[in-house]
């Protein structure tokens, strides 16, 4: 057991974060001290950071016509469900039962990142992402944010890139 935290230290901490160092990607963690008054985590994180909510990126697992999906988009906007439903050639999108997202993904609401998932699920990354160097995502638990660019989160998760949210 001793050597679990140990390793756990050495690497980052999240398997987003054990992801990202394997795959030698640049990448920069934000740590803050998660509030759980907080009404919005995503908009916390953009506040707790001193960044931009356009450039903080929530992570919302969706279900399209059946298969678990990641959405990817920013904090200050809403995810479009027919828009993710269309960039993935489906009919219909809802969000995901919590619990499921939360089994899947081996993280916690709050706290799911596109990273590092249990499961590799389809991944569709909000087109203005690209409009930024960097973006900030879930590191894999509250409280903990990587800021990459979107190029490298989108190779790394192998995400289509689709304007799937809104404002």
């Amino acid at each position: 057991m001793a050597k679990k935290p140990k390793k756990q230290q050495q690497s980052g901490g999240t398997p987003a974060t054990v992801a990202l160092t394997a795959a030698g990607v640049t990448y920069t963690v934000h740590a803050y001290d998660h509030d759980p008054a907080h009404p919005s985590y995503g908009e916390e994180a953009a506040e707790a950071m001193g960044v931009s909510p356009e450039r903080v990126f929530k992570t919302l697992v969706a279900d399209v016509d059946g298969a678990l999906t990641v959405a990817v988009v920013p904090v200050a906007g809403q995810l479009d469900l027919k828009a993710l439903a269309s960039a993935v050639g489906g009919k219909r999108a809802a969000m995901a039962d919590p619990a499921l997202a939360e089994r899947t993904t081996g993280y916690v609401r709050g706290g799911i990142s596109p990273l590092g998932q249990r499961k590799r699920l389809p991944t569709v990354l909000d087109a203005s992402a690209s409009g930024h160097a960097t973006i900030c995502v879930s590191a894999g638990r509250r409280g903990l944010e990587v800021e990459l660019s979107p190029d490298d989160l989108a190779k790394l998760t192998s995400a289509t890139l689709a304007p799937i949210g809104r404002t």
